[in-house]
């Protein structure tokens, strides 16, 4: 049986002739950089997520560091941000000057715990950088509580969690900013890189996008030190295909995700995914917990399924933010470094694959056992 980790293919034939006519309009006006297209994806961006402002940009590192640099946090300056997640959201802070502050997670959600940032806040804290990790938000309300009472601000990483919600808003929604990526493999995915930050704030708005065009509001007049950062209209116009297929596509993925949770709800040492009480994941990863994880890993290579380990080396134990400081004690994080493995999840999983990924599965689980 062929699997994928993410079929990008099969998705592409479900849409294919929309796909194929977005592009081909584009080509035929030849209007590549900005333009209508990406104007309009822009505007209905900000529409989905319920904010006013959405400016696409080149990737979602890129949308991570001009939010940064929108905010004029450089050197002396401290974030906080989960040690478990992708490089990218302390990396870019670090390519500024500023010093990436790691937080533990909470074991259930794996997300930001707000206890754990409370006691990392200091006089050098300019923000907040919670991950909505593998499509589930995190705990929005204590984190903009702490905000609020220490005067930072607060940048919502949504890379993973585009349409989810929390308590009835939507990630991206919250923060003074929030950063989209469009990686493939994303739930709102491009047909290559492509990102983007959304603000209610419209002077922000305006600094970011003088910011991913070298830094002036007109061609040739330059006010402040920018970069060359831009979403071009291809990607936006297939992205503007696929948000408008994207509440059907996180239907299907909670479909699939239910799927599984039926077919392991007899895997004793495994645990699946748990839903926060305060909002709809939506699943970018459907990830497992297990002691035997390595052991897993093992058996469904033998089987020929794929899977995802996100992530092997949290953060906080990259050897590229090694320094003098000891390092961090985050017992949550370690945790789930060990014990996290990810299923194939996808808009295209069918019923017969599911069941043989979770035969895989209990096959590891009855061999554990015996």
């Amino acid at each position: 049986m062929q699997l994928q980790m993410v079929d990008l293919r099969g998705q592409y034939r479900r849409l294919k002739g929309e796909i194929d006519q977005a592009v081909a309009d584009v080509l035929d006006s030849a209007r590549f950089i900005r333009g209508p297209v990406v104007a309009a994806f822009e505007e209905e961006l900000a529409e989905y997520v319920g904010v006013t402002h959405a400016i696409g940009v080149a990737n979602g590192t890129d949308a991570l560091q001009i939010a940064y640099m929108a905010l004029n946090i450089g050197p002396g300056d401290e974030v906080i941000t989960p040690s478990f997640t992708f490089i990218a959201t302390a990396e870019a802070a670090a390519l500024l000057g500023a010093t990436p502050i790691f937080a533990d997670i909470e074991p259930d959600t794996f997300n930001l715990n707000p206890a754990s940032v409370a006691s990392l806040i200091t006089p050098r804290t300019r923000a907040i950088v919670p991950v909505h990790l593998f499509g589930q938000s995190a705990d929005m309300d204590p984190i903009m509580a702490l905000a609020q009472e220490h005067n930072l601000a607060v940048i919502e990483d949504n890379a993973q969690a585009i349409g989810a919600t929390y308590k009835g808003r939507w990630t991206g929604s919250m923060g003074r900013m929030s950063i989209c990526s469009f990686f493939p493999s994303k739930n709102l995915g491009a047909y290559g890189d492509g990102g983007a930050i959304l603000t209610n704030d419209p002077d922000l708005a305006g600094r970011v996008r003088m910011i991913t065009n070298h830094g002036g509001s007109h061609k040739y007049f330059n006010e402040i030190v920018g970069l060359n950062s831009r979403l071009d209209a291809l990607q936006a116009a297939i992205l503007r295909v696929k948000l408008r297929h994207l509440g059907d596509f996180t239907e299907l993925r909670r479909q699939a995700a239910a799927r599984y949770d039926q077919l392991l709800s007899r895997a004793m040492t495994i645990r699946t995914p748990p839903r926060a009480s305060w909002g709809q994941h939506v699943f970018h990863q459907y990830t497992l917990r297990t002691p035997a994880r390595d052991e897993l890993a093992t058996h469904l290579e033998s089987r020929g399924v794929p899977y995802g380990i996100y992530y092997p080396v949290p953060l906080h134990r990259q050897s590229v933010f090694a320094g003098e400081a000891p390092v961090p004690e985050l017992p949550a994080t370690d945790a789930a470094s060990h014990q996290v493995l990810s299923l194939p999840m996808h808009t295209e999983l069918t019923d017969e694959q599911q069941v043989y990924i979770a035969e895989a599965v209990q096959e590891h689980v009855h061999r554990t056992a015996t």
